[in-house]
């Protein structure tokens, strides 16, 4: 496999990254990320905010409440946890 094959075989997989607020670090190496997305409403044209909450896999449990982090889609860890921590794109402030 050539190098040029390697990068559309990569490309066609695809790595499926998505950025949130971790909401929630409760559980033992696993933080809870809500991300918003907006959608245009069918009938009346107007653009609504979503949130979905998934779970990530932090390995090394260094998230904390208000980072913005960024996920990346992987195998299913449990039951529902499908995503993994790439980084954390900004710290939350101290209070």
């Amino acid at each position: 496999m050539s190098v040029d094959t390697q990068a559309v075989a990569t490309a066609e997989v695809g790595e499926h990254t998505l950025t949130g607020r971790v909401v929630s670090t409760k559980m033992n190496k696993t933080v809870t990320v809500a991300v918003e997305r907006l959608i245009k409403h069918p009938q009346y044209g107007k653009y609504v905010r979503r949130t979905t909450k998934l779970m990530a896999h932090d390995e090394a449990s260094e998230c904390k409440e208000g980072d913005l982090v960024q996920i990346m889609s992987c195998r299913p860890l449990s039951r529902h946890k499908t995503w993994k921590l790439v980084q954390i794109v900004n710290r939350a402030e101290a209070r």
